[in-house]
């Protein structure tokens, strides 16, 4: 190697370095800054308006894609908006749970978000659920059940589209991603008589049953269509009986013990 490719390569890498760097400082000051820039204003405006400038490549693009790239973003969109408005519905005055925030969001950012295998995809879905659900629950408790119903659709939308897109079913992300958001609508009507909402005073903690319901649904959903198109559109019990009976039980002791709510909304 002559003396310039040497050079060139030193180059490459202290570029390559320094533009990881600043990726990884960009993203701490974000996950940081939106949730506490939230607790300091005691608004969610700022935080919203983090959120959406960090996804700046999303708008810009024509007109006529931007629909598809608002598709693609959702997940993420959606564990933004809930870290931001997690953290004004737990006040303006600094508490564990503000310190949790940002260490989630941050975490969110570096390491689960980059990921593209098929577990850590499926991981990204059911953060986006809870989270989402989290928000969507607590935001919705003294509305009418509709508005619910619609972030719960959305949710289950993108949470299903994500994984089907993510694993190279993109042909057929549409119909599924339907089905389940249905379903995740149907379920939010059930459940917005009784929102139970599990609370942790002292750390500020504010935990909603739905969230865990649905987040226990989604899993157990994408194991079983996951085994369904491994092989071709035919299930086979072995293979998902683990995962289905884990859920069930782990639902099953969820309603039946410990639904008498520490609060209710």
């Amino acid at each position: 190697m002559t003396k310039s490719e040497t050079d060139y390569v030193l180059i490459r890498k202290s570029r390559n370095s320094l533009s990881n760097f600043l990726h990884v400082t960009m993203n701490i000051l974000l996950g940081v800054g939106t949730i506490y820039v939230g607790v300091v204003s005691g608004s969610w405006l700022i935080g919203a308006i983090l959120v959406l400038a960090s996804k700046w490549r999303m708008f810009a693009v024509r007109p006529h894609y931007l629909f598809l790239n608002l598709k693609s973003n959702l997940v993420d969109l959606i564990v933004g908006f809930s870290f931001v408005l997690l953290t004004y519905f737990s006040g303006n005055e600094l508490l564990p749970v503000h310190h949790l925030l940002a260490v989630g969001y941050v975490l969110w950012l570096l390491v689960i978000k980059p990921k593209t295998t098929e577990a850590w995809t499926l991981v990204q879905a059911i953060f986006a659920v809870f989270l989402g659900t989290c928000a969507a629950s607590i935001f919705c408790a003294r509305f009418n059940s509709a508005v619910l119903v619609v972030l719960e659709f959305i949710i289950g939308y993108a949470a299903t589209r994500h994984v089907l897109v993510q694993n190279n079913n993109s042909l057929d992300d549409g119909f599924p991603a339907f089905i389940f958001a249905t379903i995740f609508a149907e379920i939010a009507l059930l459940a917005h008589s009784w929102l139970i909402v599990y609370t942790f005073t002292d750390f500020g903690i504010m935990i909603p049953q739905l969230a865990i319901i649905l987040s226990i649904i989604a899993f157990m959903s994408a194991k079983v269509y996951s085994s369904v198109e491994d092989r071709d559109g035919k299930l086979k019990l072995k293979e998902v009986a683990m995962p289905v009976i884990f859920s069930v039980v782990v639902l099953a002791v969820l309603l039946l013990g410990f639904s008498k709510p520490i609060f209710n909304v």
